[in-house]
């Protein structure tokens, strides 16, 4: 049995995390933070691979993970369920499109996964220690250090790895009551900035902001109120909603895209995985398939 430290405690960390307890890995989980105080706790988390350039690997984990939900959909994981989706689409069809899409006068209508990260992260957490995983909580400045624990380690650090090619980006979205919406509805490329809206169990989440380089977490009302005012005219059942709050994050963005890949040392094997931007959640379980092939090839 392979032991393999993953670093990181986001969505990203955990799914490789149980991808490696399947394939016969004892692992633990080292990260600075509780699983809920972690960027993909305020995510939207829609699937959706959002800001995401077509490639080979990027287009089989969004698929991979994409089946996975349904399938978690299915046996009533925890915060997982299925919106259908409709998207405006102002240019030309998706990359990402699943086969099920229907196009038709401009829009493109699909079933998306959703995920209430309150509920789907502890629910990741749960399964690892059931599985016989651990959380350890610190700080660690270079994976490298973590080699005298395990022959390999997983860097799942998000902006916190040592990469010049790592950015962030902002995003900010607003909580609101459900009036009765079961569809979820965006429109990506709105010139007024992003909208979309992703009614869920018991709130609805309207969005949103993609802004690169800045890195403050405050709210901003004005702001807040673009989105809200987008999200009203997207779909006029919002008229009268009460606010709930508001989230922002630091989505982990990289120039030239994901960093996923092995690097041997005399020490051991680092495997990186990091630099999802905003679009974790969508590629998570696919991205975590190859991220144990890396570790355990």
């Amino acid at each position: 049995m392979t032991d393999v430290t993953v670093l990181g405690g986001g969505i990203i960390g955990m799914t490789a995390a149980i991808r490696l307890q399947q394939r016969g890995a004892r692992g633990t989980v080292v990260c600075d933070a509780d699983t809920l105080a972690t960027v993909s706790a305020v995510a939207a988390a829609v699937w959706y691979p959002t800001h995401t350039e077509q490639d080979p690997r990027v287009q089989r984990w969004v698929e991979r993970s994409y089946a996975e939900f349904l399938h978690q959909a299915e046996a009533g994981v925890p915060g997982v369920l299925l919106r259908r989706t409709r998207m405006l689409v102002r240019a030309q069809l998706p990359w990402w499109a699943p086969p099920s899409a229907e196009m038709s006068a401009h829009e493109l209508c699909f079933t998306a996964p959703l995920t209430e990260m309150d509920l789907y992260l502890p629910w990741l957490r749960d399964r690892i220690v059931a599985s016989g995983g651990r959380f350890a909580r610190g700080h660690v400045d270079d994976p490298a250090e973590l080699l005298d624990r395990s022959p390999v380690v997983v860097n799942a650090t998000g902006l916190s790895a040592a990469d010049p090619d790592l950015f962030p980006v902002r995003g900010q979205l607003v909580l609101v009551t459900n009036p009765g919406l079961e569809e979820s509805v965006r429109d990506e490329d709105n010139p007024a900035g992003i909208a979309y809206v992703h009614p869920r169990r018991h709130d609805t989440v309207l969005g949103g902001t993609f802004e690169q380089g800045r890195a403050d977490v405050e709210p901003d009302p004005r702001q807040r109120a673009a989105i809200i005012d987008r999200c009203t005219a997207l779909v006029p059942q919002l008229r009268g909603t009460r606010v709930l709050g508001d989230r922002v994050g630091l989505r982990p963005a990289r120039r030239g895209g994901p960093r996923v890949e092995a690097v041997d040392s005399p020490q051991g094997r680092i495997v990186h995985a990091y630099g999802h931007g905003g679009a974790g959640m969508t590629m998570s379980w696919g991205c975590a398939d190859e991220v144990a092939d890396l570790a355990l090839g």
